[in-house]
């Protein structure tokens, strides 16, 4: 559901941590210099793949919105010094309205994701991928194994067949790409949920939801609100939504103070071949929500941070398939931009008493403050009906969205060397 393919979970073949030369000896694999982000003992993750990626965080566990990544950098090795990439980068609600209008949930203020809902890794919950003890952000603080920690092939990352008019020789380019996987587990009801997130050796970050475990048993409704499971036409499973929320703040080179811009194409007259296509820029400069439409987008840019061509580094936000719940008007906005506030802490069902009158993310846009330290709310949907495949267990269903670096480093990191001259219009 997202922008490449690592929403295709489960197709990627997945690699022994070992085979990939993470945790491996200095010998086996030179990591460049260690960010400055200082994490808490036991609570880091450094980790090298195949292609000379590093991403290094801080992770933990909070007992309402689960995982949360800290400090994230990324260095690669034709970039070998490490950049600030996030701040921080967690699940923000999910939002579960039956069709039937009887039942509703905010999973993660009213239940919460950590703590006793947070799974400890068994099985083949972690397999080929390294089992991590922490905290379970509950209340008595319980040390388990939670995270899992994995790399994954991710596919093809380039492929060119290029040729040299002058010399009359000709090569082909390909490589296979990796991720870096961070992944933990939360039962919540009949529900258990996926929290991943996916570090690619290229830069892009993707941010997943994953819904498995069983059909309520319990959430039997009549024949107009589910659908038949089961023998003949007799038990109806309720349709319902998962509106999910991620809240980012990116911090990018740990210089902070990021623009938002949002970039428009529209037709803008015709050539003597095909439609001009005109594109606009427009600076977000106050807090606001903002919805999708036809070759809209917007991306998070420093002001300060450059790539070495001098252009601003920044994260466009790619949004894939969404079902837009339209009943609540704090679930239909695909995206929100605040100034940064620690209270303002939940999407919706917000509960700190340093906010009590800011309850979801169109009470922290409602002022119209400055944006000086923006915080991104990402919405994604997914109107569940059930079938006859999800009993059971419920095969994994997916919502997410990825982060796309743009301008981050002149060119692709991942550039072989013989190739590093092609940059900008060739002679």
């Amino acid at each position: 559901m997202t922008y490449r393919k690592t929403a295709g979970a489960g197709a990627a073949a997945l690699l022994t941590l070992a085979s990939l030369g993470i945790g491996a000896s200095p010998a086996a694999a030179k990591a460049p210099a260690a960010a400055p982000a200082a994490c808490t003992a036991g609570s880091q993750v450094k980790e090298t793949l195949p292609n000379g990626t590093t991403w290094q965080l801080c992770w933990r566990i909070d007992e309402r919105a689960g995982l949360v990544l800290d400090k994230v950098s990324v260095a690669t090795r034709r970039y070998p010094e490490p950049v600030q990439v996030l701040q921080s980068i967690r699940l923000a609600q999910l939002n579960v309205p039956y069709d039937s209008g009887e039942t509703e949930y905010n999973d993660l203020s009213d239940f919460g994701f950590g703590g006793g809902d947070l799974e400890t890794l068994t099985g083949e919950d972690c397999k080929g991928g390294s089992a991590r003890e922490g905290s379970d952000g509950g209340p008595q603080a319980q040390r388990r194994k939670v995270l899992c920690v994995s790399a994954e092939a991710s596919g093809l990352a380039y492929r060119l067949h290029s040729y040299n008019f002058q010399t009359n020789a000709e090569k082909v380019y390909s490589k296979q790409g990796h991720d870096l996987v961070l992944r933990t587990i939360s039962k919540v009801g009949w529900y258990e949920y996926v929290t991943e997130f996916r570090l690619a050796d290229d830069g892009q970050i993707s941010a997943r939801l994953g819904a498995t475990g069983d059909l309520s048993p319990s959430d039997y409704v009549r024949a107009d609100d589910g659908w038949p499971i089961g023998k003949n036409a007799r038990d109806y499973a309720s349709m319902h939504y998962h509106s999910a929320f991620w809240r980012v703040d990116f911090n990018i080179d740990g210089k902070g103070g990021e623009k938002v811009e949002q970039y428009d194409t529209k037709v803008d007259g015709h050539g003597s071949m095909a439609a001009k296509l005109k594109t606009s820029k427009k600076t977000i400069t106050k807090e606001g929500s903002f919805s999708k439409v036809n070759r809209r987008w917007w991306r998070v840019v420093s002001p300060t941070s450059k790539n070495k061509d001098g252009h601003k580094r920044s994260y466009e936000l790619v949004t894939g398939a969404d079902d837009r719940y339209e009943a609540h008007p704090e679930t239909t906005p695909d995206v929100t931009f605040t100034q940064a506030h620690t209270c303002e802490k939940f999407a919706t069902g917000n509960a700190d008493p340093q906010c009590a009158t800011k309850k979801t993310i169109l009470d922290y846009a409602h002022d119209k403050e400055t944006l000086k330290n923006p915080v991104m709310w990402v919405r994604v949907g997914f109107h569940h009906v059930p079938r006859d495949e999800d009993q059971s267990p419920m095969p994994l269903h997916w919502q997410g969205f990825d982060l796309l670096p743009r301008d981050f480093t002149e060119m692709n990191p991942l550039t072989p060397a013989d190739r590093a001259g092609v940059n900008g219009q060739p002679n």
